[in-house]
This record gives C-alpha cells, structure tokens and sequence, in this order.
C-alpha cells in the first residue's frame, strides 16, 4: 500500500526546496495553496478551533467573510497560470457552503490543477458530489458522533444529520470515478469507546479510508496530554484491533492519535512550508498553515485584497521570512515535522553528501 500520509512528499519537488531559503534567486509558484473560501458553516461543532475562544486558530476570524465569486475566478485562475499542483478547500465555514465552489473547481479542473476539499459531508449530494466523484483527487470528512443522538450532541445539528451524512457518503462511493473518500474521526474522551464502532461502520459503507486524530483542546501540549491520557490507551488499543480485522487492501486506517509533545515550542527561525503550502483565508488574507489562519497579530504573510494572489507570491521574497517559529509559533503546528526535515536536508554537511 503507498503512503497517504507523509512528510516525504515535498522531496519529490527537488527544485521547489532548492528555491526555499532567503539566498536563493528565483521564487517558484507554491505546490499546493489551501483556500478558505466561506467562514460559514452549518454545523456548530462544540470543539471546532475556530470557533473555541480558549485557542489562538481563528482568533481574528469573522464568520461572514466569503472570498467574492470574481475574486475566487481571479485565483482559480493565477493558480493554474502559476503552475501550482494542488488546490484543497477547508475551513473556517465549510467549502460546500461556498455557492461558488462548483465553478472553482470546474475552472481548475479544465486547467490541469488537481483539487480537493475538506467538509463535514451534510452538502455532499448532487452536482457537486458528482463532479468531485468524477474530477476530484479526494474528498475527507470529519467526524466525531458515532450515532444520531451523539452526532447531533457534537454539532447541534437536528437528529436524523448523522444518518445522512453516512448516507451521503455511501451514495458519493456508488457514484464511481476516482475521488478518494476519506474520513478524520476526531477522538474526545466522550467517544473514545466507540472508535472501533466507527471505524467499523465507515468501512461498511465504502470510505477508503480513515484517519484517526486526537481533538486539540488547549495550545498547551501538556494540556493536550493530560486532557487525552485517561482514554488513551483504550483508544490505541482499539485503533490497533480495527487495523488488524477490518484494515485491507481497500480500506486504510491511520493512525495519528498520539501524545503532543509537552511544549510547542520551535527551535528554528524560518518556516520552509510556508512557500511549500500557503493559506488563502476568507478575509483575503494569506497565511503560512491553517494553525496559524485568522491569527493577523503572528500569523498575516501579506494580504491580496488590492492585487492578484500571482503578482504577491512573486513580488518582494522578504515576506516569506516574516514569521520566527520559534517566536510566533509556540502552539501546535501541523507542518513542524515536516520543517524538521527540509531544515534537516539543508543542515546536511556538502563536504560528505556521497558518505550515504
């Protein structure tokens, strides 16, 4: 089975990590750009990042800002001029509330761009489902309830939201085409039991596979650890049992529920991903990871309210460097490993790169 998960991908794009440090003279477009295009959602998650005050993600975000339908066209356009490989949507809001996200995504498709896009599911029905089933790279749903009553407890949403969603996706698998179904189950202490139930029941009705990730309650990752440890061994235990009867050559589980580390604190002043996978907020605003999206006091690279997302990445290579990990950055980051290895590639002693 080829990996879906790893760190290792960036290294395929040998010239891009070239262009990286501050020295270098040329600026490559991004690999892979996140947008943001809606912060509404109809969904009211109880520990969504964005919405919870207790967590610097989202601190600055305000709920009604959409990306303007010509304004998304423009980017949609830039990112197939620019050459970017990738375009992925999330949230702030969810991307299928976005009214104008059949059109991005036709836009990028007929230009060579490949495309995918986070959502909670509830909207994964009709035009869109059936063109992201045909067009689409991948598809990944998040997840937490494992009934009704639980799911509906999770999100405030009605009763009944759970079955569809599960609905949906089982519908969207019958559609055919190539779009990987995927699923984030986000494991709290309140469903901890219920995760081999889950990853049961996803598998049933087709998802191809399932990431397993603890829910992050505090920028602490001490606090992380202490909130998660009294489940945690269970939840391993349980995820180890579902890998061994339920995982096969169709159906993938992994495993990313794991301790935090105690402190998120960075050791290095540069951060490599942030060229590599910017992040396109709702606001216009652009951002170097979505841990640090909305955050406009640390986290604001640049804005492209007043010019195209195509003359900003190529102008002045200064704003990339803004940002010091290891001052702005003391919080989880979902791209720090991946740093470690760039920096790591460049820390490499050119005096004895052939002792392999």
């Amino acid at each position: 089975m080829t990996l879906l998960y790893t760190g290792m991908k960036v290294f395929h794009f040998t010239e891009k990590i070239e262009s990286l440090p501050l020295s270098s003279e040329i600026t490559l477009p991004p690999i892979h750009v996140r947008i943001k295009p809606t912060n509404i959602c109809n969904h009211n998650c109880s520990y969504c990042a964005y919405r919870v005050d207790s967590l610097q993600l989202g601190k600055d975000m305000n709920e009604r800002d959409f990306i303007p339908k010509e304004k998304m066209l423009e980017i949609a356009e830039d990112m197939v001029d620019m050459g970017v490989k990738a375009v992925s949507f999330s949230g702030g809001g969810d991307p299928f509330c976005y009214p104008y996200l059949l059109e991005t995504v036709e836009k990028l498709s007929s230009g060579g761009v490949n495309f995918a896009s986070l959502t909670n599911g509830s909207r994964l029905s009709g035009e869109i489902a059936d063109f992201f089933a045909a067009n689409a790279t991948w598809i990944r749903l998040s997840m937490d309830g494992w009934d009704d009553e639980s799911y509906s407890r999770y999100r405030r949403v009605s009763q009944g939201e759970f079955t569809m969603v599960m609905k949906n996706m089982a519908e969207f698998k019958k559609l055919g085409g190539g779009c990987y179904l995927g699923v984030s189950f986000i494991v709290d202490r309140h469903n901890a039991r219920h995760t081999y139930t889950m990853l049961s029941k996803l598998k049933d009705i087709g998802v191809d596979s399932v990431k397993v990730s603890p829910c992050i309650v505090s920028n602490s990752g001490r606090e992380n650890n202490l909130y998660h440890s009294p489940v945690f061994e269970k939840v391993k235990s349980l995820v180890t049992k579902a890998k061994e009867e339920l995982e096969d050559d169709s159906y993938e589980i992994y495993d990313s529920y794991h301790e935090l580390d105690e402190k998120f604190e960075k050791d290095y002043h540069w951060c490599p991903f942030l060229q590599v996978l910017p992040v396109i907020g709702a606001d216009l605003n652009i951002y170097p990871c979505q841990d640090k999206a909305y955050n406009l006091e640390e986290g604001l690279v640049g804005s492209i309210k007043e010019c195209s997302f195509k003359e900003f990445w190529f102008g002045k290579r200064e704003k990339f460097f803004r940002i010091d990990p290891s001052i702005h950055c003391k919080h989880h980051c979902v791209a720090n490993s991946k740093n470690r290895l760039i920096l790591e590639y460049f820390d490499a002693d050119k005096r004895h790169l052939c002792f392999v």
